[in-house]
């Protein structure tokens, strides 16, 4: 099987974001895995409306209007799972990011997904919402997360210095994350198959 491609999704656009530099220490921590290649996708890259596509998502990828959409769709298309790298803002995840999901449907179906979060309570509550939005898209989210307190891993709420225990964790999201990519990329594979 060729190398996985994991998109590291860093769901935040805010200026001065703590995101950015948790998204890198994830793909500090990635980097030499054989398994699989992680590369960042930043939300300000891809800047998108309020959602303006006037059918929805689950109709498919011919019926995107808008030349923002058909980018994006083209760029989480190319990934057999992702990292979402994600703040709590009120108790949730960050518009930015729900937004960007509610996009597209295919791109992300029969895919697997991570979750690290940071926040007031390590971002826990982002999670639990973008897992119930992930299962509605199909995508199968591993249980190995990380949660970063704005407390206790950022020095003064800004420097991050994540605890050591952190990197064993993320081995282990990544462990898991790669074994459901590899393992949904064969099914997604095989119903490409079926249909030609």
């Amino acid at each position: 099987m060729s190398t996985l491609k994991i998109g590291v999704i860093l769901g935040s656009t805010r200026p001065g974001r703590n995101g950015k530099v948790v998204a890198d220490w994830v793909l500090a921590q990635a980097a030499g895995r054989p398994a699989a290649e992680y590369e960042l996708i930043d939300l300000a890259d891809y800047p998108l409306p309020h959602l303006d596509e006037p059918v929805g998502a689950k109709a498919g990828p011919s019926q995107y209007s808008k030349d923002h959409t058909k980018a994006w769709a083209g760029r989480i298309a190319e990934y057999d799972g992702y990292v979402f790298v994600t703040p709590e803002y009120n108790h949730s995840t960050s518009g930015v990011l729900k937004n960007a999901i509610d996009f597209l449907y295919d791109e992300w179906t029969n895919k697997a997904a991570g979750f690290v979060s940071y926040g007031a309570v390590g971002g826990a509550r982002a999670i639990e919402h973008l897992r119930g939005v992930l299962s509605e898209l199909q995508v199968a989210h591993v249980q190995q997360q990380l949660s970063f307190s704005v407390f206790t891993d950022f020095a003064n709420f800004a420097d991050f210095t994540p605890a050591e225990l952190h990197a064993g964790s993320a081995q282990l999201l990544f462990d898991q994350l790669e074994s459901w990519a590899g393992a949904l990329r064969v099914i997604r594979e095989a119903a490409l198959s079926s249909a030609a």
